[in-house]
Order: structure tokens, then C-alpha cells, then sequence
């Protein structure tokens, strides 16, 4: 069983998989080159007043909290 949310909503230490990008052209030819595409594992390492530290593809990325409600992720339960 899965649940699907955006990735702000993920709890700090949790692995999710990304299964959608909710934006725009730009946006989402900006996020697909920093390697959010669907499938990719990404991992939320810390949340400071609504911006992340993520990691995806060995890399981490700090994204604000309007990023991040775009990106849609599956959390294995």
C-alpha cells in the first residue's frame, strides 16, 4: 500500500519515490535536470520553516516549500 503527496509533506528521514511534477515548462524542465523524474528515490534530510534539504541521484538540493508542493511522491507504508 501507497500513499501519493507532495513532497513537503514527508516527514524528515523518509525515502519516497517521485511519481509526478505538477508545474509549469520551466519548472519542470529545471526539476527534471536537477533528476526529479518519476521513479527517481528522494530522501528529505532536514525542514527549516518550509524549505527542504533533499536528496536525489547522490546529490542534495534545498528547495522552497512552492517546489515542493509540486513534486508529488509515493511513500511505501
Amino acid at each position: 500500500m501507497f500513499e501519493v503527496l507532495p513532497l513537503i509533506m514527508m516527514p524528515e528521514g523518509v525515502e519516497g519515490k517521485v511519481v509526478e511534477i505538477r508545474a509549469g515548462k520551466g519548472l519542470l524542465r529545471r526539476l527534471t535536470e536537477m533528476g526529479f523524474t518519476e521513479n527517481s528515490v528522494v530522501k528529505i534530510l532536514s525542514t527549516n520553516r518550509g524549505s527542504l534539504i533533499v536528496t536525489i541521484n547522490n546529490c542534495k538540493y534545498a528547495l522552497g516549500k512552492g517546489m515542493a508542493m509540486k513534486i508529488m511522491v509515493k511513500r511505501d507504508l
